[in-house]
């Protein structure tokens, strides 16, 4: 694995810790990007990486954007994220996320973990009985926010949305032609939104029996995983993984929007700008998704303080989900600078860089 310093996607990271444990098989990277507003807030993704530096730039990367959604969001936390690095069969194991909570206890409180891809609730009530810097922990209360944060993060993707259609094209979301690539958590509970407010949907997966399903259930059409960034629509929306905006993605688009729940869309720099140039609106990934990590802190603040989290709290804070973008993409029409530009170096300033 490359020394993390060397990395293009490190950035002045406060933390990169390295955590291996022989008895229970577990080895892992924890990344804080940021601890200036807060501990270092974000999920913890279990994966098998063909090549273990991919789970480097993952932490890496997605450390730093959770620095910027926790700014954008208004939440009193820093950025930190945490990869796990599953085994080909992706087998996991009580011992291992019992290993990796005593890793999060061990850090004393600096960063604070949640669900992501390939873990669920139930991880988080095992990892839960080592320390008490977890969160996205189930709920016996129906007033109070808990659990899976993903219909959170999907509302916030649907009134992202929304806003973008009608800054863009100034129309409601009648009639409106959205390919939803990825219908898991967030990209289906986005998907069912939509049909409510009208929208006409085509759906991709990679698991095609999912997307079948849920078109079954919408009404939608279904296409291929490899050909969704293929079809002409109104919005292109991306909830599945990361860095499909390349030279080639961004190509292949027909669509004046992108707006979707996926982490680190963007797959480097450039990429931003070059939407812009082809006259493609932009949310900012971790200004659109921001829901998901909304009700999980929200819910870690309400129990520290052995409170309730209240659930209107959290959908109140998920609503100003558009009112930032409006303020972003009014600045990049302001500025000749692309949405994303506008975003991070709002998000710096607020982190102290």
């Amino acid at each position: 694995m490359p020394a993390f310093w060397t990395e293009p996607d490190f950035d002045e990271h406060e933390l990169v810790h390295f955590v291996h444990d022989r008895a229970s098989g577990l080895t892992a990277i924890i990344a804080l990007h940021s601890t200036h507003l807060g501990p270092g807030a974000g999920g913890t993704r279990f994966w098998h990486y063909g090549d273990p530096g991919g789970a480097m730039r993952d932490a890496l990367r997605l450390s730093r954007g959770m620095s910027y959604k926790n700014a954008m969001a208004g939440l009193p936390m820093g950025g930190g994220k945490a990869v796990i690095l599953a085994g080909a069969d992706k087998a996991k194991t009580p011992a291992m996320l019992a290993a990796f909570g005593d890793a999060i206890e061990g850090l004393g409180g600096r960063y604070i973990t949640a669900e992501d891809v390939g873990i669920n609730e139930a991880d988080m009530v095992a990892v839960a009985q080592r320390t008490s810097y977890v969160t996205g922990l189930p709920s016996t209360d129906s007033d109070s926010a808990g659990g899976d944060p993903g219909p959170f993060t999907a509302k916030g993707v649907f009134l992202g949305i929304e806003a973008a259609v009608a800054h863009k094209l100034g129309r409601s979301l009648e009639g409106v032609h959205v390919a939803v690539q990825g219908t898991g958590s967030v990209g289906g509970g986005a998907a069912r939104l939509l049909a409510e407010a009208g929208a006409r949907l085509t759906l991709a997966d990679v698991d095609a029996a999912r997307a079948k399903a849920l078109a079954d259930e919408l009404g939608a059409e279904v296409v291929a995983s490899d050909s969704i960034m293929d079809v002409a629509c109104d919005v292109f929306s991306p909830n599945a993984l990361g860095a499909i905006l390349d030279d080639a993605g961004i190509a292949r688009l027909r669509a004046p929007i992108v707006a979707g729940g996926a982490n680190n869309q963007l797959a480097r720099a450039h990429h931003g700008p070059m939407l812009a140039e082809r006259g493609v609106l932009y949310a900012p990934d971790y200004v659109i998704n921001g829901g998901g990590i909304i009700a999980v802190a929200l819910e870690y603040l309400a129990r520290r303080d052995g409170k309730p989290c209240d659930i209107a709290e959290v959908h109140a804070k998920v609503a100003e989900v558009p009112v930032r973008l409006r303020a972003i993409w009014r600045e990049a029409e302001e500025t000749g600078n692309s949405p994303d530009r506008v975003a991070d170096a709002m998000a710096q300033r607020l982190i102290g860089r």
